[in-house]
């Protein structure tokens, strides 16, 4: 069965109902990667520049007692961690939540112009204000992001239309274009605010606090809660707008609160560690491969297999660069690139 186009164009088949796998695979699926999460969690908390043998990183991860190495896991390696794993989920999440948003496979989190909005923040903070501080820009950061995101959806839907799919990716487009012109502007002409920004701009998950794991994960939770509350809308969608409101689903409302949660998502994880991409693009394709197009699934699959694949690659930043580091934003790079061209290759991208 067809849905149609909202010209009355017969539509894209509607996406089958099962996956590529049964619920009892799917759920084992699940429990893995869940697995997955937690043994890359532990060695995020034991691998770092400073060798800890495993059997005294387990101790004091269950009694610390404020010697040297006890500070090193507490203080340093999980909130690393924690925040690894909530950016991870973030960007993961949105990205699938993106591309479900506007039925594009190649679209990721920072095509509503939440990156350059928060890169934009980092600029004025820095520039303007004199802040230095990881924990004083990401609320600027956050709020450039808002900022970035609001902008997109309000010229999205100018004039008497909805904010269609192509009308967000044309405003997100024209925004962060007028976003990266001012951000290089204020760069160039200030020396001293370049040699901070580039640090932050290259993503990365060391230095930072509990206090920063605390600062985002209020947004995040609430972007999570979001978008799996619109999974099923999203599958309704996915048939085309018609089908959708025939189903009952409010398109305006389910694509306004889309832009919201990506924003939340999106625009949090990159103020806490800065631009990291191709997780939010690759990964939504690796569960969409394991379990088929039910957003559902595709939601669940991505939040954990996001966290493994930046967790994996701080870890491996850490190994490869000793006695110093590789930034994480580097690795997912080199990583997420060549996994999402294998995905090409292997397979035609799904339309959405």
């Amino acid at each position: 069965m067809s849905g149609p186009h909202d010209d009355g164009r017969p539509g894209r088949p509607a996406p089958p109902r099962g996956g590529r796998t049964g619920p009892a695979l799917r759920s084992l699926g699940l429990v893995t990667a869940a697995g997955a999460l937690l043994l890359v969690g532990l060695l995020s908390v034991w691998v770092g520049t400073r060798g800890i043998p495993f059997t005294a990183t387990w101790n004091v991860l269950w009694n610390p007692d404020g010697s040297e190495t006890s500070v090193i896991i507490h203080d340093y390696r999980i909130p690393r961690t924690i925040l690894g794993a909530l950016v991870g989920t973030a960007l993961g999440l949105s990205g699938a939540l993106m591309q479900a948003l506007t039925r594009n496979p190649l679209a990721d989190p920072g095509m509503l112009g939440v990156n350059l909005g928060a890169s934009a923040g980092v600029v004025v903070a820095i520039a303007f204000f004199g802040i230095a501080a990881p924990l004083g820009y990401v609320w600027f950061a956050l709020a450039g992001a808002a900022a970035a995101s609001l902008g997109v959806y309000l010229l999205g839907s100018s004039g008497r239309k909805l904010a269609s799919p192509e009308r967000l990716v044309v405003a997100g487009a024209a925004v962060t274009a007028v976003l990266y012109a001012f951000n290089w502007a204020v760069l160039l002409l200030n020396p001293r605010a370049f040699d901070q920004f580039r640090f932050w701009t290259v993503g990365s998950l060391a230095g930072r606090s509990h206090d920063i794991v605390l600062m985002a994960l209020p947004f995040i939770g609430t972007g999570l809660l979001l978008a799996l509350v619109l999974a099923p809308s999203l599958n309704a969608l996915a048939m085309g707008d018609q089908m959708g409101r025939a189903l009952g689903v409010n398109v305006g409302r389910t694509r306004a609160l889309g832009a919201a949660a990506v924003m939340l998502l999106c625009g949090a994880a990159t103020a806490a560690a800065g631009p990291i991409g191709f997780v939010g693009l690759a990964v939504p394709h690796v569960a969409r491969f394991v379990v088929g197009p039910d957003q559902r699934w595709v939601f669940a699959y991505s939040m954990l297999l996001a966290p493994v694949l930046l967790l994996g690659a701080d870890v491996l930043g850490r190994v490869l660069g000793a006695p110093g580091e590789v930034q994480v934003g580097i690795v997912t790079a080199f990583l997420g690139a060549p996994l999402f061209i294998a995905l090409c290759r292997r397979r035609k991208l799904v339309m959405l």
